[in-house]
Order: C-alpha cells, then sequence, then structure tokens
C-alpha cells in the first residue's frame, strides 16, 4: 500500500467532508478515491468515515488520526525537499582538493564563488599533490580534486584544461635579474627548484624535458614546495625555481626586493590544470566546484585555456628527459 498517496486521500476527505470535492482537489476519480479510503480503513482496523447518502462524516476515531496523517504528509515532503537538495547539490559533504602551488588569492576567490553557489553545502577542502588525489578519486575517498596534467585519467571526467606561464624565482643580485625576460639558456649551470617528483611525476619530467629542450640543463635538482622554504634556498645557494606569476613570493625583505620573478622566453614550460571527478560521479555539486575553479583560475591566477589542446594522458617513459 502506497500510505503516503492513501493518507493524502484520507486527509482531502476530511477537510473537504465529500468525496467529489476531495477527488477534484486531488486530480482523481471518486471511485478509485473512496477504495483508497477504504483500504486505508481495512488497514488501521478502524472506521474513519460514516457516510449516507446526503453526506460524509468523520468518526471520532478519523479525528483522533488526522492531526497524526497531517503530520506524516508534513514530514514527507519536508523529506523529498531535503532529497532534492542533496541531489541538486544544496546540502551534504562535498570532499575536495587543490594542488599546493595554488595562491592564496585563487583559494580564496574559488571559496567565495563556491559559497555563492552552494551555500548550504559543508565543503570539505584538502591540499593535495596530484599523484595523491588521483588515489583518492580512484577509491572515491575525494568527489572532486584541481590536477596537473599530464597525468593518468583513466575513470575520470575533466573540466576545461587551462594553462599557466611559468617564470623563473631568482634572487634579486643574480645577472639574470637585470633582464625583463630571461632565456632559458642564462640559467644553465644553476640547480633547479622543483616539487617533489613523487608529486606529480609526468608533470616533474615534462618540466625537466622542457627546460632541456630550451637550453637549460640544471646542475642538480633539488626539492621543496613551501613558499619559504623555496625562497631560502633560492637566497642561500643561488638556485633558481620555477612557478607562475600568481604563485611568487613577494620577496621583500629589509623593505626591498630579495627575490624577484621574470618570465622566461625560449619554450617556456607550463602548469596545465583542470578539475577532475570519477565518471559518472558528477553531480551538481561537483560541477559547481568545477566551475568554480576553473573561473578563479582564470580571473585570480590569470590562466588562460590551453589551445591547441594536448592529450591528457602519459607519454611513454622514453619520451622524457631524466
Amino acid at each position: 500500500m502506497d500510505l503516503v498517496r492513501h493518507l493524502e486521500c484520507f486527509v482531502a476527505v476530511a477537510e473537504e467532508s465529500h468525496f467529489g470535492r476531495a477527488a477534484a482537489r486531488l486530480g482523481m476519480a471518486q471511485p478509485p478515491l473512496s477504495q483508497r479510503v477504504q483500504r486505508l480503513e481495512r488497514e488501521l482496523g478502524v472506521r474513519l468515515f460514516e457516510r449516507t447518502s446526503r453526506q460524509v462524516r468523520i468518526t471520532e476515531a478519523g479525528r483522533l488520526l488526522l492531526a497524526e496523517a497531517r503530520e506524516v504528509l508534513s514530514r514527507t515532503e519536508s523529506f523529498l525537499a531535503a532529497a532534492r537538495r542533496v541531489r541538486d547539490g544544496e546540502t551534504g559533504l562535498l570532499r575536495a582538493a587543490l594542488p599546493p602551488d595554488l595562491s592564496g588569492e585563487t583559494v580564496a576567490a574559488l571559496l567565495a564563488d563556491f559559497g555563492e553557489r552552494h551555500a548550504g553545502l559543508e565543503l570539505e577542502l584538502h591540499e593535495l599533490s596530484t599523484a595523491q588525489q588521483l588515489d583518492r578519486l580512484a577509491v572515491h575517498d575525494l568527489d572532486v580534486g584541481v590536477v596537473h596534467h599530464p597525468c593518468d585519467v583513466t575513470g575520470l571526467e575533466l573540466g576545461p584544461v587551462l594553462r599557466r606561464e611559468m617564470g623563473v624565482l631568482l634572487s634579486a643580485g643574480a645577472a639574470a635579474a637585470a633582464l625583463d625576460e630571461v632565456p632559458l639558456p642564462a640559467l644553465s649551470g644553476r640547480d633547479l627548484i622543483l616539487f617533489p617528483r613523487t608529486a606529480a611525476p609526468a608533470l616533474y619530467d615534462e618540466l625537466l624535458t622542457t627546460c632541456a629542450r630550451g637550453g637549460f640543463t640544471p646542475a642538480a635538482v633539488r626539492h621543496g614546495q613551501g613558499t619559504s622554504f623555496v625562497k631560502g634556498l633560492v637566497l642561500s645557494s643561488g638556485a633558481v625555481a620555477l612557478c607562475p606569476r600568481d604563485a611568487a613570493p613577494s620577496g621583500q625583505g629589509d623593505g626591498e626586493a630579495d627575490v624577484v620573478w621574470r618570465p622566461l622566453t625560449g619554450g617556456a614550460p607550463a602548469l596545465r590544470h583542470s578539475a577532475a571527478w570519477p565518471k559518472g560521479r558528477g553531480d551538481a555539486a561537483v560541477q559547481a566546484f568545477a566551475e568554480a575553479a576553473t573561473h578563479a583560475l582564470r580571473t585570480a591566477a590569470g590562466a588562460v585555456p590551453d589551445v591547441p589542446a594536448r592529450p591528457l594522458h602519459l607519454r611513454p617513459a622514453s619520451e622524457y628527459w631524466l
């Protein structure tokens, strides 16, 4: 028995005191309405209405149950409304992740945009490398993330791929710091600071390949991710770091710039990102996060569409410069 529908019939007849008017109110014929009320009476084991040829009158048992029936219907509507909010991504928990290289301004812009789209949704945001995100997306411990390409996107759906051109971070006293744009060969002989390879192996190899093709072979590769740590390595050892302009530290020390960021020429490397989520799990909340991430990357980080698009899959290891 469809209890909710039977209770709707009971309440309508009780409030209209007439089967015909109740049937019209419910948009159904009178005979099926009468049958539903009779079946409800049989299921409950009580008589809900006294019927005569002229009128319908609710019984004492019916009066006692009417308030309860109205409460059940109210709770049912509340439940269905909650289900619609969950379906539409307006409530619940969304587990999302961002890579460590995004600036605070970009993260803030993303959160503000997403908060406007889904104020009632709880967002559990993590800072995770591409490799960590891929692992969690694969086992559904993460709903959506922003990953670096190239990477293995098997089983994932992607948002638009965006590109952030990378420049070089170097000490203000370095000879190349006097240039408006730094050719890659001008960095030869210096150590290069990169994120640990385990964070995004394919991207790591691609960056080294691009540098080598452009004429920059680092003397050694050092690893670091935190802004202060990377800046310290640049200042203390004369190393250089690759990063987009928006991710570069302010470089202010004792009132003057101690590190500077310069754009690169000669086939400069770039970071390419997109939102990613498991195939078939892109509900409204996931889509809203992906749209907010895309918008924040474009407006706050200066990212542009990656045109022409390149394959979003791993290349053979033999193609990478090691």
